[in-house]
């Protein structure tokens, strides 16, 4: 079995919509966080310090990983995240091992001008995290502006070491309020116990912190799928041989419409 609970509840359906993401706190089962860290372990083998091909094209590279794909499990849980016709974007490896930077302030893309069209991402979480070490960072409501180009420093304030949280707080985020519960939006520090799932749409706003020094490798892998009917996303990374040769059951998830 891949998760302890099937799908998503009602509750936690309106989190996702509402929020922009949603965490299931220790979803994934024990088997499956040793059959992922093992996985994933594979692909940092192969990957070395300057080949992102693998951990960009995961899936292409471990056939448990591309196994997940079409999983029953993992397709109930997008279904019941963004309904019955979906299609399959990218598999990709975000570990982080300690020292590691963190990721700046951002959002993606996807049917800017279709708000009935969605694309989420699944990411496991097999050994969870903590705020300030590694730690996933959201920002609830933000999807619902479905901006694909959210950014909190230019080029010039990153390398003079500005603080990415507060240049967001003073550029993107200042004065915007959540577009159904009328709140200030404000940036929130997730926590992540061992083999959480977190959902998260496609143009929320979100950051990483970095990965304390001491700290052991963080295993994470984020599938994601989207409702076909618009342009695909600059972040569809499946290549032309994965496509026309799919792994079995996957078939019906790789046309791009």
């Amino acid at each position: 079995m891949l998760f302890t609970e099937p799908g998503l509840t009602k509750t936690e359906r309106v989190a996702l919509d509402t929020d922009g993401h949603v965490l299931l706190p220790g979803r994934l089962t024990p088997e499956a966080r040793a059959a992922l860290i093992t996985a994933l372990a594979d692909i940092e083998s192969q990957a070395g310090p300057d080949q992102a091909r693998p951990r960009r094209y995961s899936a292409e590279h471990n056939d448990y990983l591309a196994s997940l794909i079409a999983n029953p499990e993992m397709i109930a849980l997008v279904q019941a995240a963004i309904g019955p016709e979906i299609r399959f974007d990218h598999c990709v490896a975000l570990n982080r091992a300690g020292g590691d930077n963190g990721a700046d302030w951002h959002s993606h893309d996807y049917a800017e001008d279709r708000p009935d069209l969605a694309f989420v991402r699944v990411f496991f979480y097999i050994n969870g995290f903590t705020p300030n070490d590694g730690g996933l960072k959201a920002v609830s409501g933000s999807h619902l502006y479905r901006d694909p180009k959210i950014r909190a420093r230019s080029g010039d304030q990153a390398r003079s070491g500005v603080d990415k949280d507060e240049a967001f707080r003073a550029g993107w985020l200042m004065g915007k309020t959540h577009p159904l519960t009328g709140a200030p939006l404000t940036i929130e520090n997730l926590t992540a116990p061992e083999g959480s799932v977190i959902l998260m749409h496609t143009h929320a706003a979100h950051a990483v912190s970095p990965r304390q020094a001491g700290s052991p490798m963080r295993w994470c892998v984020v599938y994601a799928y989207r409702n076909p009917g618009a342009p695909v996303s600059v972040a569809r990374w499946i290549s032309k041989e994965f496509e026309q040769s799919p792994p079995p059951g996957a078939e019906w998830l790789m046309p791009e419409q």
